[in-house]
């Protein structure tokens, strides 16, 4: 168990901890930030997520830099990625912090470029490598959930919809980085067209 498959392993852990806070009925109280009420618990979680999603940032940058890839990093690092996103999504929604529907289809483009990673793994023996798009998906999706779970803090004062915004260029980049994943691979299905 290398470093790298340590920092998966603490982020899978850290998933259930960031959903029994956010769903639990606790009572810790809330904060002013910014001019912006946040319940105690919320910014627990954010710190929470925050610390989660910068162990993806590393566990991957230390196992390229180390030579540290390993068959379990290459299947608990992204499944641990999207456990952990599609949590905070659905807390999102049930806040009435994000809209289903977006929620809906980052979700669906999320199995299904895993579903094509599976695919592109099952007859290349390759793993797809995250594109550009792909990283400005990851990076604006992380930064929509940290400010949505902390009500739009630093922006809210000056009515400035910067969460919105974010998940809203997100959502841009979800569906361009999904389409452009099966473009980029679709000789993967030229045997269903034959």
């Amino acid at each position: 168990m290398n470093l790298p498959n340590k920092l998966t392993v603490f982020r899978i852990i850290l998933i259930p901890v960031f959903l029994l806070i956010m769903v639990l009925p606790l009572s810790w109280g809330q904060v002013v930030w910014a001019g912006t009420t946040i319940p105690v618990t919320q910014v627990i979680a954010t710190i929470i997520f925050a610390v989660a999603s910068l162990t993806d940032l590393a566990d991957g940058k230390i196992a390229r830099r180390q030579h540290l890839v390993t068959n379990f990093g290459k299947f608990a690092d992204p499944l641990a990625d999207k456990m952990l996103v599609m949590t905070a999504f659905i807390i999102l929604v049930r806040l009435n912090a994000a809209p289903d529907w977006v929620v809906a289809i980052i979700m669906c483009r999320e199995l299904a470029v895993t579903g094509l990673r599976l695919l592109i793994v099952e007859n290349n023996g390759q793993v797809m490598a995250a594109a550009m798009p792909g990283k400005i998906k990851t990076t604006t999706q992380m930064i929509a959930i940290i400010f949505l779970l902390l009500n739009n803090v630093l922006f809210a004062a000056i009515n400035v919809p910067f969460a919105s915004i974010m998940l809203y260029i997100c959502l841009f980049f979800v569906i361009y980085s999904g389409i452009d994943y099966f473009v980029q691979n679709r000789d993967v299905f030229s045997d269903g067209f034959k």
